[in-house]
């Protein structure tokens, strides 16, 4: 059976994941998984789509860098993969790795894609760092302490920073951060 998996950064990006889901479908794949989410944060769905590969499936993803976030994640998809006789197609590099040559060359391009992640990741702190010299970076706008006002009245009703945390779902650091500004 063919599984596939799509996957986009962001909800806005509907165009991208309805491209991924044709192309899966359209080579086959009967199931298909497909989320929006950052490649960092937890992917519940991959997961989900990785457990429900058995022997002899086959896992496919249009593009290298909608499955694994670094070569070292891709190295423990693959050998988790290997180990239960899954295999791995990569639609746009038309890569299998049920051979030798698949699998040296997905070693090959995932060494390349993260090399081309952290020249993207290095060229944007130049940038940041550019822009905040010609005093042009105002970075992202702080939203809790935004908010307070409102942990400072739930403070006084007795809440516990944790449940201030969730009620205006922030983190509990953030809490700590205003709470020692308040004093």
């Amino acid at each position: 059976m063919m599984i596939g998996y799509a996957r986009t950064s962001t909800l806005e990006q509907k165009a991208s994941l309805e491209a991924q889901r044709e192309s899966l479908r359209g080579v086959g794949c009967e199931k298909v998984y497909e989320e929006q989410i950052s490649s960092v944060a937890p992917r519940e769905t991959l997961n989900a789509a990785l457990e429900f590969c058995r022997e002899d499936d086959i896992l496919v993803v249009t593009k290298l860098d909608r499955l694994a976030r670094s070569v070292k994640h891709l190295g423990e998809i693959v050998d988790d993969l290997d180990a239960r006789n899954v295999g791995l197609r990569v639609l746009n590099l038309g890569l299998d790795t049920s051979n030798a040559t698949g699998k040296l060359m997905l070693n090959v391009l995932g060494s390349v894609a993260q090399f081309e992640r952290e020249m993207m990741l290095e060229r944007q702190r130049e940038g940041i760092a550019k822009a905040k010299a010609e005093g042009r970076y105002k970075g992202r706008k702080p939203t809790a302490r935004a908010k307070a006002p409102d942990i400072e009245q739930l403070l006084s009703k007795g809440l516990s920073k944790r449940a201030i945390a969730k009620h205006l779902n922030i983190s509990e650091r953030s809490v700590y951060r205003v709470v020692t500004s308040l004093s």
